[in-house]
């Protein structure tokens, strides 16, 4: 199944849980997570690599979604993938909006943007880079650090962003204990810089 199959009011969802934010700026607060099925990115240290893929059976109305989503406390949701922006998201957060509900987006910004929400978390990735429109709208930066070599890209994208948003580095989980020192030691010298580390992997949530 291709995103040309997937009408406006239907999105493919392969997961969807109340739970609390474990990375950047949001760390801690609760949200409900809407993971939006389908990615052709394909970093090759991605821990969700099952949302890769599509399925017919996984496609939900927006109305559904929007119901089941408001039925927490928070009253915030965060989109997340794959990569949500292989959709149009525009009636998403429409709908969103009508129930007062705030919108947090999660993207690598390598497709045109729809949607309008509260907060765009930007996390750019080398082999499909993030479209130039999008750094201006990001309220947050998160780069993903592997190596040495991708301090090199955080700055790349740092120069990219608006004065206003946010910057984090975060260690890739499975070189956490290989790399912390390092990213550590960048952000005292570059202060500009904040950390972000996966709490919820910490916590042993989703």
């Amino acid at each position: 199944m291709s995103k040309e199959d997937i009408i406006d009011s239907k999105l493919p969802i392969i997961e969807k849980f109340y739970s609390i934010q474990g990375e950047g700026f949001h760390t801690g607060k609760p949200a409900y997570f809407i993971r939006i099925a389908g990615c052709d990115i394909a970093c090759d240290w991605c821990d969700t690599k099952f949302s890769w893929n599509n399925h017919p059976e996984w496609l939900m109305n927006v109305d559904d979604i929007v119901e089941v989503s408001s039925q927490n406390s928070a009253k915030a949701v965060v989109v997340t993938g794959g990569e949500p922006l292989s959709y149009n998201l525009d009636l998403l957060c429409e709908s969103f909006k009508k129930k007062e509900i705030e919108t947090f987006l999660e993207t690598c910004g390598a497709y045109v943007l729809s949607g309008t929400w509260n907060w765009i978390c930007l996390s750019p990735k080398k082999q499909n880079p993030p479209l130039d429109e999008i750094y201006n709208k990001a309220d947050e930066l998160k780069v993903i650090i592997q190596s040495s070599v991708d301090f090199i890209w955080a700055e790349e994208n740092a120069k990219k962003v608006n004065s206003n948003c946010k910057l984090f580095l975060q260690p890739e989980w499975s070189q956490f204990g290989e790399i912390i020192e390092e990213v550590v030691d960048y952000v005292k010298e570059n202060p500009k810089w904040n950390i972000s580390i996966q709490a919820h992997k910490f916590m042993h949530i989703p």
